[in-house]
């Protein structure tokens, strides 16, 4: 065989394998979702069945992320130690046993300790995602793969949204859970039998070498610099530059931001439906999907827009930000809604914000492009852990707010939100440049350096 034909096999290999670890991420993803939102589709139910008032409802809300963003950063610190592929096998077991369990319970503080136990184990999952997507994916790619996974979270749901509320109508609302929680405890097994870790693959680290022999000859071509060795540690000194540099607070702000808008759509948004608006349990199930197909479309257009302006030379300034600021200036129309009558224009209203909101949600690009290169885990669980705070403070806020069945005032908030991060993406982050250590220092003071 000739050298041409090996080399062009491969590269399909490569390919290959890339596309087939993106296709377990996208369904983890969307299991993952499907065990964090299945309550917003029984929020009605049981609310009935359990006689919960809107701010006891919040609280059920709001208990998935208070163990989700505590156990972000350590979160984060067990992906960089742990192998993926034992790692993620366990969490989803575990998060799926949690989700089978809150179909057999009848109390308040039982459905509070299971949301809880849910957050608990599915917190190391974006971390670990964006971990898998940094070492299987050159810099250039690193967009659209984020894009990919991430969309799982608005694809998944767009379509499982009508699925959920069949199920229900079926099994009632335990059933939907006691169904979600098998189905996760299935993908596990096929998880820990397919995947690979990137090491395995020598074509994918030839790639990577390859790639970052680009960008160190394009820095050295650009401006001198200085050796700093990349052997950070995992340690205080390490979380102090996490939560002190200025570029990592605008992302976390920005995430915070962010995940307020998603994390009304994951948890209120069919109450808001069925109560507010006076929809069905059904027709609430298929009208909640056309914003969650939207944000689908908003990621996708996100990502490979993105890749593809840096593949044309643009900088990462622009190509990386631009999608983030116009769609968290997209986000803000939500606050349209309040001022219109008809299922139609709500929907659309709605639906702007939430493609805005999947136009902006490549934001994890950014953890890979700003850490330090071995503190993407930390970086990314505080990323998370800080954007994750959205879900402890968001259903709760609107379960006050709402109290009286006007929804309003919570559309407000979220609108006011979305402009708040649109400042610190504008204001905070600058340019976009990945944090490199001093030599002979760990942690303790930062040089930028271009990405």
């Amino acid at each position: 065989m000739s050298g041409g034909t090996k080399g062009r096999s491969g590269s399909a290999s490569v390919k290959s394998g890339k596309f087939g670890v993106l296709a377990l991420i996208f369904i983890s993803v969307v299991i993952n979702y499907m065990d964090r939102t299945n309550i917003s589709v029984a929020a009605n139910a049981i609310s009935q069945d359990l006689e919960l008032s809107p701010v006891q409802m919040g609280i059920i809300f709001s208990a998935f992320a208070w163990t989700y963003s505590i156990m972000q950063i350590p979160g984060g610190m067990i992906v960089d130690a742990v192998r993926v592929r034992i790692l993620y096998p366990f969490i989803l077991i575990a998060w799926s046993l949690a989700t089978v369990v809150q179909g057999l319970v009848s109390s308040l503080a039982a459905l509070v300790g299971c949301r809880m136990a849910i957050g608990l184990f599915e917190a190391p999952s974006y971390p670990a995602n964006n971990k898998i997507v940094t070492h299987w994916f050159p810099e250039r790619e690193r967009a659209s793969a984020i894009a990919v996974y991430t969309s799982g979270q608005f694809i998944g749901l767009a379509f499982l949204m009508p699925v959920l509320a069949v199920i229900q109508e079926w099994f009632g609302w335990r059933g939907l859970f006691i169904v979600s929680g098998l189905i996760g405890i299935v993908w596990a097994v096929v998880w820990y039998f397919l995947y690979r870790e990137s090491g395995d693959s020598q074509g994918v680290v030839k790639e990577r070498e390859e790639d970052a022999g680009q960008a160190e000859t394009h820095s050295a071509a650009a401006k001198p610099v200085r050796a700093a060795p990349q052997q950070a540690t995992i340690n205080w000194q390490s979380l102090r530059l996490a939560f002190s540099n200025r570029k990592l607070w605008g992302i976390y702000i920005g995430q915070f931001c962010l995940g307020s808008t998603l994390i009304f759509f994951l948890t209120w948004f069919p109450t808001y439906l069925a109560e507010y608006r006076g929809m069905g349990d059904l027709k609430t199930g298929f009208l909640a999907s056309i914003p969650f197909l939207a944000a689908f479309c908003g990621v996708l257009l996100s990502g490979f827009t993105s890749d593809w302006l840096v593949r044309r030379g643009f900088s990462n300034e622009f190509s990386r930000k631009t999608p983030v600021i116009i769609g968290l200036m997209l986000s803000c129309s939500m606050i349209g809604a309040n001022y219109v009558e008809s299922t139609a224009a709500v929907t659309f209203f709605l639906s702007l914000a939430f493609f805005g909101n999947g136009l902006a949600s490549i934001t994890w690009v950014f953890v890979s492009l700003i850490a330090p290169k071995n503190m993407v885990g930390l970086v990314g669980g505080c990323f998370n852990f800080v954007g994750g705070l959205s879900a402890v403070i968001i259903p709760v806020a609107i379960g006050a707010l709402a109290h009286d069945g006007d929804f309003r005032p919570a559309l407000a908030l979220i609108g006011a939100l979305a402009v708040v991060g649109l400042c610190s993406y504008l204001f905070l982050v600058g340019k976009i440049e990945q944090i490199t250590l001093h030599a002979g220092e760990e942690g303790s003071a930062v040089e930028p350096q271009a990405a």
